[in-house]
């Protein structure tokens, strides 16, 4: 540890560089430091004239690192993410409770887990549990987070992540619009779509009864988040692209139903990951093992509730097995 004072400037040092690293931009990383953009650049010139090597590259629009930094930020994470689990370790200690972060979408925070977050809380009375929520399409790195939902390709899983299910889709829409898109009048009409953006603005052309023309677009209703696209559905304002991972609890419930005995299951898997930078705390994978299990319940109500919708089958097909 002496040998490593000599070679910064500063133990400050590390903090400044970590966070313009992740960052990818001094302006950013000053105002998350709660210092000036000048007094960034001032200590990350001095902490690589005290190294001897460019830790940085301007580029438009921010920075990149160099090889050199690329090896001294992972380190750093590495070292960083280690005290932050000690210091965790040790409040949890002190005070019995335990922080957990995920980073899930807005959809299935809240048509997913809030539904269940009393059970939640019986099974993790000691857990204070935080999100970092994404309103749009789940994805990116994890960052300051304990546990995240993504979907990743079959290649890309691996020992950070596990398997939640297939990405499944089907059509959902309340009781009371199916029963009403069965008339005369409705089918003349046609139905009311509901996307999340413009590219899915064409979802409902994915499944045969649009295909083929047995329904079709009277009109459509957009929203950019996809938690507002699953309650219009529950409040009976059309047909929704449902992604069985944040409906499921809905399609148990019998609140939403499928709008036809269809679905589609993609090349992608939602898996839950957890930062590879970090120690996976036995809280977290409780937590995780938790989240499955409470999924693959779900999924065995509506394989019973639906049995022509082919759900166990269509799981079967991408290696998910459940009882």
């Amino acid at each position: 540890m002496p040998n490593l004072r000599k070679k910064l400037p500063s133990a400050n040092a590390l903090f400044v560089f970590e966070a313009a690293a992740r960052c990818g931009n001094f302006t950013r990383a000053a105002q998350e430091l709660y210092v000036s953009q000048p007094a960034v650049s001032r200590m990350l010139a001095r902490m690589e004239d005290h190294i001897g090597v460019r830790l940085f590259e301007r580029v438009r629009g921010g920075i990149e690192l160099t090889e050199n930094g690329k090896i001294l930020y992972r380190k750093i994470s590495e070292g960083f993410s280690g005290i932050e689990s000690a210091i965790r370790e040790i409040e949890a200690r002190s005070t019995g409770v335990e922080s957990v972060t995920l980073s899930v979408s807005t959809g299935f925070t809240t048509h997913w887990l809030m539904p269940r977050m009393s059970r939640l809380n019986q099974a993790f009375p000691s857990v204070d549990l935080r999100f970092q929520l994404i309103s749009g399409r789940i994805g990116g790195p994890l960052v300051d987070v304990d546990l995240g939902m993504r979907f990743l390709r079959e290649d890309d899983i691996d020992e950070n992540s596990v398997l939640v299910m297939p990405e499944t889709l089907l059509p959902v829409c309340n009781q009371r619009y199916h029963e009403m898109s069965q008339t005369d009048a409705h089918r003349e009409h046609g139905d009311t779509v509901i996307v999340m953006d413009d590219e899915e603005r064409g979802w409902h052309d994915r499944f045969a009864a649009f295909a083929g023309h047995g329904r079709h677009v009277a009109g459509m209703l957009s929203f950019n988040d996809y938690a507002i696209v699953v309650q219009a559905a529950l409040l009976g304002q059309g047909i929704a692209l449902g992604w069985v991972n944040v409906v499921s609890h809905w399609l148990a419930q019998a609140a939403l139903m499928p709008a036809e005995a269809e679905l589609i299951t993609t090349s992608r898997r939602c898996c839950l990951m957890w930062p590879a930078n970090r120690p996976t705390r036995p809280i977290v994978t409780e937590i995780c093992d938790w989240i499955i299990e409470e999924m693959r319940n779900d999924l065995r109500i509506v394989d019973r509730t639906y049995p022509n919708l082919g759900l166990r089958a269509a799981l079967k097909q991408c290696g998910l097995v459940f009882g």
